[in-house]
């Protein structure tokens, strides 16, 4: 008896890891094309200046917008879940995948964008 409950114990683990990991690529997938769906917007306000890229890979308001905020904010939360899953798939941080991305999205940035140094310092691209 104590075998047959373990057993169906360790299917529904199985099942429901399953379940979690199908649900998790599922909202990668929604996350993903929602960044996808801010890039014009995010890429109009950085070369405006009002938007800067930090070296943790989020991005930064530099001028004063309630609705640049709302996507600064919206955009820093899916690229805050995309940096987690790589970290648990790599078994890193998510600090260190932020500060690695940081460093492409520096080097892939247009002349005129906001980029922060690794020392905090802003400077224009």
């Amino acid at each position: 008896m104590k075998s047959i409950l373990l057993r169906i114990c360790l299917l529904v683990g199985l099942l429901s890891a399953g379940v979690v990991a199908a649900r998790a690529a599922e909202d990668l997938g929604a996350v993903k094309a929602r960044l996808a769906q801010r890039l014009g917007s995010l890429d109009q306000l950085k070369s405006s200046g009002a938007v800067g890229e930090t070296n943790r890979g989020l991005v930064d308001l530099r001028a004063a917008s309630p609705a640049a905020g709302d996507l600064v904010a919206a955009e820093n939360r899916d690229r805050g879940i995309v940096y987690a899953a790589i970290a648990q798939q790599t078994g890193s941080t998510v600090e260190t995948v932020g500060r690695a991305r940081a460093k492409q999205i520096a080097a892939a940035s247009a002349p005129g964008v906001w980029v922060q140094r690794e020392s905090g310092e802003w400077y224009k691209k």
